[in-house]
């Protein structure tokens, strides 16, 4: 006989048997499905069908998720059934199959803009993947430090535009109009610049100009590699981490994470 529990194990990604394994490939089948359509901008007969089954599917496991949520849950029964639908992946799995049933709006535009919505059913996808899992594991452990990287960066930019659009005063002989026409074109062009992406659209032509794209240029060598190290460093220990667990050794902080933890955040 197929209980709750049985239910709970089935939807919870990656646990060890036939079943369950079986789950995770229908689940990973129909979020690709649900989403080719999005690749192509007529719709045949064949897309209508697929969403649909994609639609369907991931409504099940929604609702299976729902009518179990006690059992991962350690807030009371009643509670963790109420609390269910307002959690952030409940959220964004129920904003996912509502462009399939089209629950919104009936009108062509709204409906063709909803169909996007069915992107967020790739992040359920990471948990069906093991390295993909791991990466997010990395990303919620690391946030504190990630988001003092993103801030300098923010800041670096916020600063460079401010400097370029004061300072670069050329006027572009096509347009007749400044180079910078704006604030935000300048933001845009201080971003790109320190992502050393340069696509070329905007530059600056002052000496001034072209020394502040040379050093925001060279700060983003570092900011990009900054989060990248950090990243790889907690993939490995969660990884190892992982392994350590599967073998049943204890768990721990390495010396690298504490070291990485106490410059970043402390100081």
């Amino acid at each position: 006989m197929i209980n709750r529990k049985w239910i709970s194990d089935l939807v919870e990604p990656r646990k060890e048997g036939t079943f369950f394994r079986a789950y995770d490939y229908l689940m990973i089948v129909a979020i690709i499905i649900g989403t080719v359509p999005l690749l192509y901008r007529e719709q045949i007969k064949l897309f209508w069908y697929f969403d649909i089954i994609s639609g369907a599917i991931y409504l099940v496991d929604y609702l299976l998720r729902w009518i179990t949520c006690d059992l991962r849950s350690d807030k009371p029964k009643w509670k963790a059934f109420l609390l269910y639908p307002f959690t952030p992946m409940a959220i964004l799995d129920l904003l996912s199959i509502l462009p399939t049933f089209n629950l919104l709006a009936p009108a062509y535009k709204l409906t063709k803009a909803m169909r996007l919505l069915k992107i967020l059913r790739f992040t359920r996808i990471v948990y069906y993947i093991g390295p993909l899992d791991i990466f997010v594991t990395v990303i919620k452990k690391q946030w504190k430090l990630l988001m003092a990287v993103l801030l300098v960066a923010f800041f670096v930019i916020l600063i460079t535009a401010i400097v370029i659009f004061q300072s670069e005063h050329e006027i572009d002989p096509v347009t007749g109009e400044y180079i910078f026409k704006n604030f935000y074109d300048a933001f845009y062009w201080a971003t790109i610049t320190l992502a050393t992406v340069g696509y070329g659209d905007l530059y600056p032509v002052s000496n001034l100009g072209k020394t502040l794209s040379i050093i925001s240029s060279l700060f983003g060598i570092a900011t990009i590699a900054l989060p990248s190290s950090i990243i790889t460093a907690g993939y490995m220990q969660e990884l190892n981490r992982r392994m350590k667990t599967k073998k049943g050794e204890p768990e721990g902080k390495t010396e690298t994470e504490n070291e990485i933890q106490d410059n970043f955040i402390n100081h």
